[in-house]
């Protein structure tokens, strides 16, 4: 395995199959972004307040009651053998970097990502309006919703380009990475913690590129509670249903736990206070990962779109173009077939109408000579939605494209420049239209309380709600703007880029001055920087990142994200590509003739790694039963290892036995390497899934070990004091492992020994078919 960085930092890596890059791609990604990646794994589990404190509490909350760790650990269990593998290996990686990591993380972060960005808040919203101004105003606020920005991509013959307009974030919600092993080799744009690359990348013979398609595919219910004989009920379509009802605790640092009731009904979790949210992947339990290795293998515009048949949300549109020539426009993702009226507003729970229907609606797949994506309705989309982006972005890049004009032209294209103060003095009147329009009788009623979690403020808080849709409630009311606020009055000194600056969601924990970065754009063109007219004139949201794919010479293709490719502060490559984005650069993404800035890094596929004062490194890596059967074999021969219970098999029998753990979920297996040299076995279990789990009460968390250590004839003092304890460490690094399990041979005086002298207390004597054990129990310390 090798790594090597571009100029930038960009990792380029390398590796002998798909496993090994999966795992070298989780520990350069743990390396580079790894405070993220703790970041968006505790998100996805609802335990950041336990580490970020009391700001981060009703994000915990949330998290629980939508039960997105539940949903991302039954998902993994519901892909393929191959997608569970190649999470594995990744998860495998962030932790030989020393992060904590699940195999199903990366399905929880990559919810964590989407979950909001789909259509139940706004349907909270047109609520709020109908009851407070009436079903007849909820028309005012049809624009593009509370993202006030919008996503490009464009693919004519040869090329596809584009720019996802997002939150800005630091660090960035996209890491650039190219992977390499003899199957493909593969450049693109990943969230960081999902393997792969998902949205935009490029094959070398196909790419693709990814915008929202602006479907509506997730479902509020108002659901009536009450208390039954059995338990908590709820009304359902058929009368009174049973509710799932958990009480789970959420930690705050320097603050009091939180203890909440989480709640599932037959149609999903409660988020808020009645309602109920459905959704595509809650329902099916899938969320579309048996989609990362097609793409990644794919060669041609259809293996592309047969790979998106597999997604399931968010309901994406995507491009894809091949070296032939073949343009494809297909939408990917699952929507329910349903009433329409679920599209606009919550619907009663108990009203059999609005039950989703089996199956879920076709998707458009089409050949096309060219096409234009920007959020915009289509004749692909439109039945799939309610709102979507006006179309002047989508008829600005054809027009642009028709001129003739390259990516760099129509990435920055902008009806508001930096410098100018004709641009800046009309932002100011607006600002001001929209604050007279926060004290304007007639929408008084919209600013009564809403109700709902304050997490969900960014798409009801009326005052940013006007400033997204002031022309549409301008004309709803039938004002004259100039009647509010008088042109000729407001301040026109500053221009739009001195009042329109880069403003950055930080991570929790971190604070950097970021340095002034005056931007030009707005939400009504091609450079989609998004403010908040009324509130704010900084730039919030806007393109976390621009690609042209080039498949006529791909070594022509660039990239560009705001920040940089690593998230540490300290390093050079946290801002460094700032300045070109601010300028509507790119840099080259296929750069094979530079040599890079230091050697490549050779990697070796270390799950563990620790230094052992004394005596060496230790490591630990997959037991491989073709490469490491021989040593295994005279290990477990030898007399004095007889309590390991294999001292008649023959070489082919271990490793039979060992290639059969390697196809198992439940158990692994392990080679220690003392300075890469074998010195032990180190094997793990599911006691559920063993024999050892019909003899004693298995309780959730309890995980199962074996270990043999042989270091031959090298003289090691100690080694087993000094291994036991890293050995520990590593185990309890997952959180859900609270007891370890271990059942060694009664006669093994030694090892019952040891592991009482590292504090395991003594169980019960059991009688296994290979020999009679002594239970011994090892509680995750306090």
């Amino acid at each position: 395995m090798r790594l090597r960085r571009d100029d930038y930092g960009i990792p380029h890596l390398r590796a002998g199959s798909v496993l090994e890059l999966a795992y070298l791609q989780g520990r350069v990604t743990a390396t580079d972004r790894g405070r993220q990646l703790t970041v968006e794994r505790r998100r996805s589990e609802g335990t950041l307040a336990e580490i970020a404190g009391a700001e981060e509490a009703g994000w915990d909350v949330f998290a629980r009651r939508a039960r997105l760790d539940d949903t991302a650990r039954r998902s993994f269990a519901n892909l393929s053998g191959e997608s569970r593998a190649f999470l594995e290996a990744y998860a495998n990686g962030v932790r030989a970097a020393g992060v904590g990591w699940h195999p199903w993380s990366s399905i929880g972060v990559f919810l964590v990502q989407n979950i909001l960005f789909g259509t139940f808040p706004s349907k909270m919203w047109r609520a709020h309006v109908a009851r407070t101004l009436g079903p007849e105003a909820v028309k005012w606020f049809a624009v593009e919703g509370p993202d006030g920005s919008g996503s490009n991509a464009w693919a004519v013959p040869g090329l596809i380009a584009g720019d996802p307009h997002r939150v800005l974030e630091l660090p960035g919600i996209y890491q650039q990475v190219r992977l390499s092993c003899p199957e493909f080799d593969v450049a693109g744009l990943t969230f960081p913690g999902v393997p792969g690359v998902q949205h935009f990348g490029h094959t070398g013979t196909v790419a693709w590129a990814v915008t929202n398609a602006m479907a509506d595919y997730q479902d509020l219910f108002t659901e009536e509670v009450r208390q039954g004989p059995a338990g908590t009920e709820v009304r359902g379509p058929g009368g009174w249903e049973a509710a799932l009802v958990l009480q789970e605790t959420v930690f705050v640092r320097d603050a009091d736990p939180i203890t909440i009731d989480v709640v599932e009904t037959p149609r999903g979790p409660v988020v808020d206070g009645p309602l109920s949210l459905r959704t595509p992947a809650r329902a099916a339990l899938e969320t579309g990962f048996d989609t990362l290795l097609p793409l990644l293998r794919a060669r041609t515009a259809d293996d592309v779109a047969d790979a998106f048949a597999h997604w399931v949300e968010p309901v994406n549109s995507v491009l894809t173009a091949d070296t032939t020539g073949r343009i494809l426009q297909l939408t990917a993702g699952r929507v329910p077939v349903r009433d329409d009226r679920n599209r606009w507003y919550p619907v009663p729970a108990w009203d059999s109408r609005y039950e989703w229907k089996t199956g879920w609606a076709d998707l458009a797949r089409e050949q096309v000579p060219d096409a234009v994506n920007a959020n915009d309705r289509r004749p692909d989309t439109a039945m799939h939605g309610i709102d979507f982006a006006p179309p002047l972005r989508a008829e600005r890049i054809r027009a642009l494209l028709d001129a003739g004009a390259g990516p760099r032209t129509i990435h920055m294209d902008t009806a508001y420049p930096v410098d100018s103060l004709e641009a800046g003095r009309q932002a100011a009147w607006r600002a001001a239209v929209a604050r007279a329009l926060h004290e304007h009788p007639a929408l008084a009623p919209l600013f009564e309380p809403s109700g709902h979690d304050p997490l969900f403020a960014p798409w009801t808080d009326p005052r940013a709600r006007i400033g997204y849709a002031l022309d549409g409630v301008l004309a709803g009311l039938g004002l004259d703007p100039a009647t509010l606020a008088d042109p000729a009055a407001v301040d026109s000194s500053a221009s739009w880029g001195d009042r329109h600056l880069l403003h950055a969601v930080q991570l929790p924990g971190l604070s950097v001055s970021l340095p002034t970065i005056r931007l030009g754009g707005s939400g009504d063109c091609v450079l989609n920087t998004a403010s908040i007219p009324g509130v704010t004139d900084v730039c919030w949201r806007g393109p976390v990142a621009r690609y042209v794919w080039d498949l006529t010479d791909r070594s022509r293709s660039g990239w560009i994200v705001p920040f940089g490719a690593s998230g540490d502060p300290s390093s050079p490559h946290f801002l460094d590509q700032l300045p070109l984005w601010s300028r509507g650069e790119l840099i080259p993404v296929f750069d094979d003739r530079a040599s890079p800035v230091s050697p490549p890094e050779d990697l070796t596929m270390h799950l563990l790694s620790s230094s052992l004062p004394g005596l060496g490194e230790l490591s630990m890596i997959p037991l491989d039963p073709a490469a490491h059967g021989a040593v295994v074999h005279a290990w477990v021969t030898k007399p004095r290892n007889r309590f390991w219970g294999m001292g008649s098999n023959t070489l082919d029998e271990v490793r039979d036995i060992y290639e059969f753990l390697a196809g198992l979920d439940t158990h692994h297996a392990y080679l220690l390497q003392l300075d890469d040299e074998p010195i032990g076995i180190f094997q793990t279990y599911e006691p559920a899934e063993d024999p050892v789990g019909a003899f004693y009460e298995v309780r959730p968390g309890d995980f199962g070990m074996h270990l043999l250590l042989d270091a031959g004839d090298r003289v090691l003092p100690h080694v087993t004091s000094a291994v036991f304890p890293v050995l520990m460490d590593w185990l309890f690094a997952e959180p859900s492992r609270l007891r370890i399990v271990a059942e060694p041979d009664v006669r093994n005086e030694r090892m019952i020994g040891r592991l009482r002298r590292e504090g395991f207390t003594l169980g019960p004597e059991i009688d296994l078919d290979h020999k009679r054990a002594r239970l011994t129990f090892l509680d995750r310390p306090s």
